[in-house]
């Protein structure tokens, strides 16, 4: 088998992820801020440019451009030049230069926006976003050209550039720590978890784990493991009570054959050979008898399920177990409630379910068992009551319970094991149904409840 590589721990995944989340969402909203910043500046400077053409022209109209136009800022171009390329009016970055562009739109047209590159400014040149308009004036159609330097935009981009090349990753990591910080908390209860579930071993499973005050996920979590280890601790508790009844259920048949040997091996001239066999034989049946019961309720420990459902009729079976069983018993059996009651399942198991009732009720009985069987709601229902003492109000819950018996007068030598209800139990409940003891007036009731048929 290949070895299994050691991942990383949930901790460092977690971080890592939603460290590299963090700088995804960053890069894109810097990407956007760039471009919203941008997109500002220039939005701006073209509202400001715009303003300006419209107000040379309504100074070259009337014929009032100054000589210089000062009003552009430290990052501004101004001109107005006539139709023969006369400058008449610039700012001072290009009051000594000529025209800064050769662009001439139509007396009348509204502004127009251009790029100029290379223009002059002072003894330099410089990349201008200028609007341009051709507007009247005395001295004829004069151009207007007034704009803003792309440097300025540019430098402003660079700037936040340059503050996001290096916050950001500070940015990343600080969260990046933050995360690790907050995950190893929060996983914090985890992993006290798993250190006291490493710790409970099967001779331990008093034990429990903690459970964090927060009702989260890791606490609800840890009531979870707390009622798994319940569970499994009153499972070990059953299966330690079912080993050591079984020990001392079939310790003494064993022990009464080996007593019954010895003593005709001691004295073989005054032993009644076929009576010893006769008591070895039952004391063989009964031990027989135990151990079919062990194996069946093994069995459903280790399955659980019902397999191989058939449908068949309650009815038949309860009445085919009441017709052998009527014969050895000293009580009346009555069936006149019996009816049609449908159920699916598996024949031998049900059978057995309803065998071990009738041999409990004829058991406890002291006159009369009276059996009834029939639908109910949808569901199929028998009913065994018998008219005997019942079961005391504290041994109700217990009664189904394996090798449990609550009236001393149940010995060995009657033939019960201890084992019947709890078998008839698991039976029913292997169906998908119920048995429980009801109330009656006399006796006890045993009430089975299985589901019909789904057709």
């Amino acid at each position: 088998m290949a070895e299994r590589r050691l991942a990383p721990s949930v901790r460092l995944r977690t971080t890592l992820l939603a460290a590299a989340l963090v700088a995804v969402a960053l890069v894109v909203a810097s990407l956007a801020l760039v471009a919203t910043l941008d997109r500002s500046v220039v939005t701006n400077g073209d509202g400001l440019a715009r303003s300006r053409v419209s107000d040379l022209a309504v100074l070259a109209r009337h014929g009032d451009l100054p000589a210089v136009l000062a009003a552009v800022g430290g990052n501004g171009v101004a001109q107005a030049v006539t139709a023969g390329g006369r400058v008449l009016a610039a700012s001072p970055n290009v009051r000594s230069a000529g025209p800064i562009t050769g662009l001439r739109p139509p007396l009348g047209a509204p502004p127009e926006v251009h790029t100029l590159r290379g223009a002059p400014d002072d003894n330099q040149t410089e990349d201008y976003r200028v609007w341009v308009q051709t507007a009247p004036s005395p001295d004829g159609p004069v151009t207007i050209v007034a704009g803003s330097s792309l440097e300025s935009v540019h430098e402003a981009s660079l700037a936040l550039r340059r503050a996001l090349w290096v916050g950001t990753p500070v940015t990343v990591l600080v969260l990046g720590v933050l995360i690790w910080l907050v995950i190893g908390r929060a996983l914090r209860p985890v992993e006290e978890i798993r250190a006291r579930v490493e710790s409970i071993s099967g001779s331990a499973l008093d034990r429990r784990v903690p459970v964090p005050r927060t009702h989260d996920e890791i606490g609800r979590l840890a009531v979870t493991m707390n009622q798994m280890l319940d569970r499994l601790e009153a499972a070990q508790r059953r299966q330690r009570e079912f080993v050591a009844d079984a020990s001392h259920e079939l310790q003494s048949p064993v022990a009464a054959i080996r007593a019954q040997v010895e003593v005709a091996s001691a004295h073989p001239e005054g032993t009644d050979w076929p009576e010893l066999a006769r008591g070895i034989l039952a004391d063989c049946d009964q031990t027989e008898r135990l151990l079919r019961d062990l194996l069946f309720l093994a069995r459903h420990d280790e399955l659980g399920v019902i397999e191989a459902a058939h449908p068949l009729d309650l009815d038949d079976l309860l009445l085919e177990e009441v017709a052998r069983v009527r014969p050895m018993a000293a009580v009346t059996i009555v069936t006149g409630g019996v009816s049609a009651a449908p159920v699916d399942g598996r024949g031998d198991e049900l059978r057995r379910m309803v065998r071990n009732l009738l041999e409990n009720a004829v058991r406890h009985a002291e006159h009369r068992v009276t059996v009834t069987a029939g639908c109910v709601d949808g569901r199929a229902r028998v009913e065994v009551l018998d008219d005997g003492n019942g079961v005391p109000d504290d041994e109700r819950d217990r009664v189904f319970e394996r090798f449990h018996r609550a009236d001393p007068s149940r010995a060995r030598d009657t033939g019960g094991t201890g084992l019947g209800l709890a078998i008839a139990r698991t039976v029913a409940e292997r169906h998908g149904g119920t048995l429980d003891l009801a109330d009656s007036q006399r006796g006890a009731r045993f009430v089975v409840e299985l589901p019909r048929p789904a057709r």
